[in-house]
């Protein structure tokens, strides 16, 4: 078997942690000497994405290659996988790797119609959350998690980026037949660095996708909770961009909050770092969010709500860890700003988390997936 291999990754929105996850993954096989190459969704993002992808254009092999891609199932999905099907089949990978709900089911589909034409290729699936997110009482879950049960008939090997991850996989799903593996997200050496901000840095930060999913409006709440709790205004920071954003200034503007929250787009997420003393994760649900990683690897004290995999970061009883609550991120919000000081060090420890999250530790486990499920193949 070579030692190198032609990687095609294949998700829907270049958005978010998915993203993240496929940019540091690929900047890490590039290294390894592997050829490598994107296929994803052409109608979202925007121009923060764009400006993302300019720098891998030249490093990837194989290329970015963006055509639409509908998020929920309809009519214009046949066209739509007929035109990424033939995309993959011109790459012509030795592992296909899928990520999400949708780019999970054509890297699968996709990668098993290749081998009927005779190519060795590895199936590889990392859900991110995504559909496991749905209740498995719902019609919608029990359809979404029934095509899981299908769909590991034609999997290679399933990697879950969390152990809640896993276990909800397993209690939604049931158990994989299949070999399946935990590889924590990593983070970059450069990333562990300290970011300071100025002395006139806003109370607080939100950064993130603008749905409800991820707690903006939790968020918004907690903070004129917070206000009236410690006796003076709050000034707060939203970085980001989606569908449900006017829904989040319009919040804003009912609780009187104008002139003390300031709404900017999607920027660099160190950069966002130094607009705020104190950075906030209140997502509804999450499977291993990069932007607590990242928070803390920067040495920034936060708040986070306690879903997903996040308490795997923290450790379990963490005192910066709560509920997805308005009222209880609010006195948590009160609590870490009166002294904001004593507050940082209940923080993770640095060298452990360097330890535990790191890009290259990622990109190890992953590599030696790949190469076990091609060697499985061949046998």
């Amino acid at each position: 078997m070579a030692d190198t291999l032609r990687i095609v990754h294949c998700f829907r929105s270049p958005v978010g942690g998915i993203f993240r996850h496929v940019r540091d993954l690929t900047e890490a096989q590039v290294a390894a000497g592997h050829s490598v190459g994107i296929v994803c969704d052409s109608t979202t993002g925007g121009d923060f994405e764009e400006q993302l992808f300019e720098p891998m254009q030249a490093s990837l092999a194989l290329g970015i290659h963006r055509t639409p891609m509908q998020r929920h199932v309809g009519p214009g999905d046949v066209a739509s996988a007929w035109r990424t099907f033939g995309i993959i089949k011109e790459l012509r990978p030795d592992v296909l790797h899928g990520h999400g709900a949708k780019g999970g089911v054509y890297a699968r589909l996709f990668g098993s119609l290749l081998r009927v034409s005779g190519s060795r290729v590895a199936r590889l699936y990392s859900p991110h959350g995504g559909s496991l997110h749905y209740d498995e009482t719902t019609a919608m879950g029990k359809l979404f998690f029934g095509l899981e049960r299908f769909m590991a008939r034609f999997t290679d090997c399933l990697l879950f980026v969390s152990d809640y991850e896993r276990r909800t996989y397993r209690s939604k799903v049931g158990e994989p037949p299949i070999p399946n593996n935990l590889v924590y997200n990593g983070l970059r050496a450069a990333e562990f660095e300290p970011v300071h901000g100025p002395p006139d840095a806003a109370d607080l930060l939100y950064i993130g996708m603008m749905r409800d999913l991820k707690g903006p409006d939790i968020f918004i709440d907690a903070l004129a909770l917070a206000a009236t709790r410690l006796g003076r205004p709050l000034s707060a920071v939203m970085v980001g961009d989606g569908d449900d954003l006017p829904r989040y200034h319009a919040q804003v503007r009912r609780l009187a909050l104008d002139g003390h929250v300031r709404f900017l787009p999607p920027m660099p997420a160190r950069a966002a770092f130094a607009l705020a003393e104190l950075i906030v994760v209140p997502s509804r649900a999450e499977a291993m969010p990069y932007i607590v990683l990242e928070t803390l690897a920067a040495g920034k004290p936060m708040i986070a709500t306690a879903v997903g995999g996040t308490p795997e970061i923290f450790g379990e009883g963490s005192p910066a860890l709560i509920r997805p609550d308005p009222r209880e991120l609010g006195d948590k919000m009160s609590e870490a700003l009166a002294d904001l000081g004593a507050y940082r060090n209940l923080m993770p420890d640095a060298a452990d988390l360097k330890a535990r999250f790191g890009a290259d530790v990622m990109a190890a486990d992953i590599e030696k997936a790949y190469f076990a499920a091609l060697s499985r193949y061949r046998r």
